[in-house]
């Protein structure tokens, strides 16, 4: 039998997936679902009771600006009080912001290795998790 024969196929490396949010967010809840569903791998970390470390934060603020992290429709940030709601100006106090409420980060994150997508939309995990049709 030659070696030929005996090779496995090649297969794509998949990225490392890791799933930041809250348990109980419909939003986090249809990416888990999704994922799930096309059978990617990933490690949930549940900031509401893990809580944010401040270097995850500096991460996410490379990545991206700080008006997508922080989502100013949702109820966490319309129950801060109105002057803490305009002190948020920049990255600096976006990041204490998300470290004192972990809920006002917009959800979910997704890091698939070097990428981060924020929010569900499932054009975009597809596009990035799945390969192309044929």
């Amino acid at each position: 039998m030659s070696d030929a024969a005996t090779a496995t196929p090649t297969t794509p490396v998949t990225p490392e997936l890791t799933l930041y949010g809250i348990a109980n967010c419909d939003t986090v809840k249809k990416a888990r679902a999704w994922l799930t569903a096309h059978a990617q791998a990933y490690t949930f970390h549940d900031f509401k009771k893990a809580g944010l470390p401040a270097p995850l934060v500096a991460q996410w603020l490379q990545a991206h600006d700080w008006q997508t992290l922080v989502n100013r429709k949702g109820t966490t940030w319309r129950a801060l009080d109105p002057a803490y709601q305009a002190s948020i100006v920049d990255a600096a106090s976006a990041a204490e912001l998300m470290q004192a409420y972990p809920s006002v980060v917009k959800r979910p994150v997704l890091r698939a290795g070097t990428d981060l997508l924020v929010g569900y939309d499932p054009a975009r995990y597809q596009s990035l998790l799945l390969p192309p049709a044929a």
